[in-house]
């Protein structure tokens, strides 16, 4: 992460969402587990042992299982999820809890990392009726990343053709049709969450619509 002419080490703003996250779902009941989250078909539980997975998984590990799975990656992803899901909800926080600090991750940028962690946190919240104020500096840089990638969730192609513009930081790109909000807003809806779209204006937000499809 870059900014004003300074480097910033990426590991420990991971480590930080998940250290809040991890706080955030203390206490939760096992029927509030079992919301549905922003991802499709899964439940808040299962994104979060998502993330354990991810922060466990090493290049080699990562590439076994692709192979053992027979290079069907959504296959892989479900079986490190459930390799970290636990009985209940409690040991899936707690096997979580235990990756906070971790630094190893599969064959992807620590930007993706970090955005992994953000937004699947946000996948998590959004139904629980929680809210994270993120760093805006963070979510800016987050945003950067995600405008000029492609890598993991499609997002440079999302927006193409549209002006985005942060209503609460310095987050702006492209040009055509605006689509303004704030800087995490613009993050899960370019990301594909339509939850979030509701929570954006501008001329740019209907053919927005059109590219993120709903999940209802």
């Amino acid at each position: 992460m870059t900014g004003a002419g300074t480097k910033t080490d990426v590991w420990p703003l991971i480590h930080t969402e998940r250290e809040a996250l991890a706080n955030d779902l203390t206490g939760l009941t096992e029927e509030r587990w079992a919301t549905p989250s922003l991802c499709a078909g899964l439940t808040v539980r299962e994104v979060l042992a998502h993330l354990t997975s991810a922060a466990t998984l090493t290049p080699l590990r990562w590439m076994a299982g692709v192979i053992r799975c027979g290079w069907d990656f959504d296959e892989q992803v479900a079986m490190r999820l459930a390799e970290q899901l636990g009985e209940d909800g409690a040991e899936t926080l707690e096997r979580f809890r235990g990756v906070v600090t971790s630094t190893t991750k599969p064959p992807l940028p620590k930007l993706a990392m970090l955005g992994e962690t953000i937004v699947h946190g946000e996948d998590i919240r959004r139904p629980l009726g929680i809210r994270r104020d993120h760093p805006i500096p963070v979510l800016t840089a987050l945003a950067e990343y995600y405008q000029g990638s492609d890598m993991v969730v499609e997002a440079k192609g999302r927006i193409g053709g549209l002006r985005l513009e942060a209503t609460d930081g310095p987050f702006t790109v492209g040009s055509g049709p605006l689509v303004s909000g704030t800087t995490v807003a613009l993050i899960m809806a370019m990301t594909g969450r339509a939850a979030y779209l509701a929570e954006l204006d501008g001329d740019g937000v209907s053919i927005l619509r059109e590219r993120v499809p709903s999940r209802d």
